[in-house]
Order: C-alpha cells, then structure tokens, then sequence
C-alpha cells in the first residue's frame, strides 16, 4: 500500500512539472507582445510628435522680378513747315523734335544771346535797373545804318539817357537792330570784343552749333540749332531781368518812346515770352516759353519754330503745337493694385496675393518707362498686415516703393495633413 501511494504522489508531481513546463512559454510571448504593442505606441506618438512640430516648408514664393509701365507717347502736333524743337525746364533733352536740327541763320533771336552776355559782363543787381547809359551821335549813327539795312529799329536820341535794363527792353520787345549794336558797344567796347567774348561763352555753355557774326542776327553768318536755341531760352527764363523782359507787352522807354513786344503769342495759353524773329534766310521764327499747371505740377516749357512762310502761321500753329506736348504729360498712379504682385502658393493647397495697400503718381512725358521692381521674402506662414517684401516704381526722375503685404492668410494645414504628408515635413 505503502508502495502504490508513493507512485501516485510521484505520478502527480511529474504531471504538475510537465503541465508548469508547459505554461512557462506562453507567458514569455505574452511579455513580447506587450512590449512590441508598446513600441508601435511610442513610435506612432513619437511621429505624431515630430509631424506636428516639424517646420512647414516655405510657401512658393511670388518671383521677385521687374516690369515696366509705357504711358501712351505724345503725338506732337508740328507745323508743316520749318523745324520745331520743344523742351522742358529742369530736363535737359528734347521732349520732342522735327525738321533739321542743323545750325542755321537765327535772325534776330540772336539778341536774346545778346541780352544774356551784357548781363554776364555786366549783372543788374536785385532791386535795381542797373547802370545808366547815355547814348550818342555815335548811336544815332548806328539807327542811320540800320535804316538803310532795312533792319528792325527803335528811336535813339544823342544825349538820351537809358537804364541797362530799359535800354535791354528796348533792344528786345520791338527787336531793334540798332539798340543791339549800341549795346554791343557800350557793353564790350567794341563789336568785335563783342564776339570774341559771346563766341567763347557760347562754346563755355555748350552751345556748339551756335556761332555769331553780328549782336543782331541780320547777318545770315550768325546761325544756332533748335536744340541750342531752347538751351538758350531756358537760360532766358531763367534770369529774372530778362524773364521780367520778355514776358511785357509793352513798355515806356525815355527817349525811346513806347515800345510794343513783337511776340503776338504773349499771354495765351501760358504764353510767357521769348522772342521773335526774320529774315529772308531764317524765315519767320518764334523762340517761346509757356508756363503751364499739368495734373497739379507746375511746368514750363520753352520751345523754337523756324522757317514759317509768314507770322500767320506763326500765331496759328504754335499755340497747337503747344496743346499736343502738353497733352502728353501722364499722371500715372501706383502702387494699390486690384490685380496685386504675384501670389504665395503654399504646398497645402494655400494661396494668397501679395498687395500694396499705399498709391502715389508719377508724373512724366509721353512713353517715358516706369520700371516696376517686386522684391518679396519667403514665407511659411503669414497674415494681412505682415510685411513680406517692397514694390518700387521708378521713373522721369521719381520714386516710390510701397511695403508689401498678403490679401489673406497663409495657416497652418493642420495635424491631418502633417501626418500625412512626412515626406515634405521629416528629413
């Protein structure tokens, strides 16, 4: 009895061995499992992590780039005859030409030229008329050879006593001849000191196609170009004494008497001066200047026509000459733009267009270019209101830049597209 029960209990003991040894496995793969569900967790929040946080890439940025803006060109209204030449002052090139611009007899333009030298050998100090001339028989004279020259010609009396500046109106409103040569004389001593010195200050301002022969323009010898002569005209206007000059309709002179400007353009349409002119060689000429207001700016232009059969068609046609240049004059206005300067395209599916919300005008002539230049930043997120690059016009000597800014925002995609687009996110 004693036998069997020691068998059973060893029977028994083998069996729980066995059954434990059976048990043990399932346990470890339990462990394996957890900890393999555990990594998946950890390594799922870890992208979710890295996803969320990781920094979008840059929005496509709008290319940063230049244009250029072409107002409509003047269509400049010129005579059919002779040549014509308009310029500006404050620029120094033509605004617009026609005809020959080739050296030819001026007339008596050439006492503008005149009237310039004498005041620079001789200024009239502000608040003054200058020195007083008193004229001689030599001067009456001088009247006796214009006359028989059939030349233009004011009164001159020996003993006559004139002002540098009445004596210089009385040589420029009835373009007398006469009052020319005197003022030549008194000025430099002499005719020929005359033209040694306004040849060397001709060639000192850059009036190369400019050359004189006499202080009146009578000879066909003095010549000058339209270009050279709108020069001269700025520099006309430009002086207060003569400016005050040619811009009179008509003036008492002592001795001289009453003196009319020869300019019928005088007061009409801004018509300011200059001086008018003729010969046989030179035609029928008119040197002007017109002060006029163009979309609020204040502007003068001076200009020359040459070679009219007759001052008819002097009176008739430069005053639609003048029409047409300033017609075209352009205020172009910039900056706020409804169609804006470029777009930021994100690569979620955002766009959003870039906009200056300041304006400005440009003022020029004609065809002049205004250069467009957008700089702009690269962005990943933005807002209206963030500064994201410049837009800069330049143009006829002006500039305006205006900051640049977003029509709306650039967000976030948001968690649901981080994790699913780790290619552009996670290096």
């Amino acid at each position: 009895m004693t036998a069997v029960h020691d068998r059973s209990d060893g029977q028994a003991e083998a069996t729980r061995e066995r059954s434990d040894t059976r048990r043990r496995p399932r346990g470890r793969r339990r462990r394996v499992l957890t900890f393999t569900t555990l990594g998946v967790v950890v390594a799922a929040a870890a992208y979710t992590v890295l996803t969320a946080i990781a920094p979008l890439p840059a929005a496509a940025e709008a290319a940063s780039a230049s244009t250029t803006i072409r107002p409509a060109a003047v269509q400049p209204a010129f005579p059919s005859w002779g040549s014509a030449a308009v310029g500006m002052v404050g620029r120094n090139d033509l605004l617009v030409k026609n005809g020959s611009m080739a050296s030819t007899p001026i007339a008596s333009m050439t006492k503008t030229i005149t009237a310039l030298v004498l005041l620079a050998k001789h200024p009239i100090a502000a608040g003054t008329e200058g020195p007083v001339i008193t004229f001689t028989d030599a001067d009456v004279a001088i009247l006796h050879q214009v006359w028989a020259e059939d030349g233009s010609w004011a009164p001159v009396q020996a003993g006559e006593q004139l002002t540098e500046k009445q004596a210089l109106t009385a040589m420029l409103l009835p373009s007398a001849n006469n009052y020319a040569y005197s003022l030549a004389n008194w000025g430099f001593g002499s005719v020929d000191a005359y033209l040694t010195y306004t040849n060397a200050w001709l060639n000192s301002h850059g009036f190369t196609g400019t050359h004189v022969t006499d202080p009146s323009g009578l000879d066909p010898g003095t010549v000058s170009t339209p270009a050279d002569l709108v020069g001269i005209g700025k520099l006309v206007i430009a002086n207060p004494v003569l400016a005050s000059i040619v811009d009179t309709p008509t003036a008492d002179l002592p001795g001289a008497g009453t003196v009319d400007n020869g300019n019928k353009l005088l007061g009409q349409d801004g018509v300011i001066g200059i001086k008018t002119g003729w010969t046989d060689q030179a035609g029928h000429c008119l040197l002007f200047a017109a002060s006029v207001t163009l979309h609020g700016h204040p502007v003068t232009l001076v200009g020359v026509v040459t070679g009219a059969p007759d001052y008819t068609n002097l009176w008739t046609d430069v005053p639609v000459l003048l029409k047409s240049v300033e017609a075209g004059f352009h205020e172009v206005t910039v900056g706020a733009s409804s169609t804006g300067y470029g777009t930021y395209r994100s690569v979620w599916g955002q766009s959003a267009t870039l906009k200056s919300e300041k304006s400005d005008a440009i003022f020029v002539f004609s065809d002049t270019p205004i250069k467009v230049t957008v700089r702009s930043a690269p962005v990943t997120l933005a807002s209206p209101g963030d500064d994201v690059g410049t837009v800069t016009f330049s143009g006829g000597g002006q500039r305006f830049s205006s900051t640049l800014t977003v029509s709306k925002a650039v967000e976030d995609p948001g968690l649901g597209w981080r994790l699913t687009h780790p290619q552009l996110l996670l290096p």
